[in-house]
């Protein structure tokens, strides 16, 4: 390393508005700074993608420089060159990449400017016909990554399994600000402010809306309360391409007046203090951050066992 401040880069591949890591990402640097770190994200994503300007603002708002490397596919050379013209500018030492394509690219660029790699492991959630090939890259890459940061134990467990040394992998949980994620109003006083229905037991969501997430199963559950007479309403707060499926499936149930899908919302702080109950309903997560935001703003979360969640929510 430089004998002046280190220099991470943090790399990431994003549509639209992102997800859960984001959260991590975009509120690092200006952490790392206090450490004597200094830092800059490069986000690559799709031309002209509107939900980058959701993020360019998050980014300001957390005083993160980020940087957009637009990203038109696996064979655009330019996103490569680009990044490596980032890393001279600024004589980067580490490279912090969060995700399969940021690791491989990681890769490449070591061979022309000298640098750690460092990875971050925040679980893989998402399933399509390329899973197992996106797998098997990133299984690749992690195993020549100086270190390896996993945020739940069995994602550290998986990392090691894929042949990580375990001297180069560690546990790092995710973290939130607290300062930012408290409680500063009553349910019924956060449902007047967003519109909704004081006095009403609200049961809220947060989330990609994709199948992983198990948004369905939530929806069929809150219709089958709904039918044995409980007096209460479903929010859900997210985009993603299962949108149509869910408000579909709303219809279907005839549930549109106690059912709702929010599209993206910035005010989530806001959306975890009108609810009564916090319900995560993932069929697979690493360690998710809305959880952690749901109890720090005192909300009661009820979630499904799955990964690093049994270690934040005692049975």
């Amino acid at each position: 390393m430089s004998a002046e401040r280190p220099f991470v880069l943090h790399t990431r591949v994003v549509t639209g508005t992102g997800g859960g890591p984001e959260k991590t990402i975009l509120n690092s640097p200006r952490f790392l700074a206090t450490l004597g770190y200094d830092s800059l994200c490069a986000y690559m994503h799709p031309p002209s993608d509107p939900g980058f300007e959701t993020l360019e603002k998050r980014a300001a708002d957390a005083q993160t420089p980020l940087v957009g490397i637009e990203d038109r596919g696996p064979w655009d050379w330019r996103a490569p060159r680009r990044l490596l013209e980032l890393c001279r500018r600024h004589r980067v030492d580490v490279w912090h990449g969060h995700d399969y394509k940021s690791n491989a690219i990681g890769l490449m660029v070591r061979r022309f400017w000298p640098m750690k790699l460092v990875a971050t492991a925040h679980g893989w959630v998402k399933f399509t016909r390329k899973t197992p090939l996106y797998h098997a890259v990133d299984r690749f890459c992690l195993r020549r990554c100086d270190h390896v940061v996993c945020v739940s134990d069995d994602l550290l467990q998986t990392c090691i399994a894929k042949g990580v040394r375990s001297d180069r992998c560690c546990l790092i949980e995710n973290a939130i600000d607290t300062e930012h994620w408290r409680r500063r109003m009553s349910p019924d006083e956060a449902k007047r402010q967003l519109g909704l229905t004081p006095g009403r037991l609200l049961v809220g969501a947060v989330g990609r809306l994709s199948d992983e997430k198990g948004f369905n199963g939530l929806i069929r559950a809150a219709d089958r309360l709904l039918s044995e007479g409980l007096d209460f309403e479903l929010a859900i707060a997210g985009e993603g391409d299962y949108g149509p499926a869910l408000q579909r499936l709303i219809r279907e149930r005839q549930r549109e007046d106690r059912i709702r899908l929010l599209g993206f919302r910035a005010d989530t702080l806001d959306l975890f203090q009108a609810m009564d109950v916090f319900v995560l309903s993932s069929l697979r997560e690493g360690l998710p951050n809305v959880v952690l935001e749901a109890m720090a703003t005192e909300t009661p979360v009820v979630a499904t066992r799955i990964a690093g969640v049994p270690r934040v929510i005692e049975p």
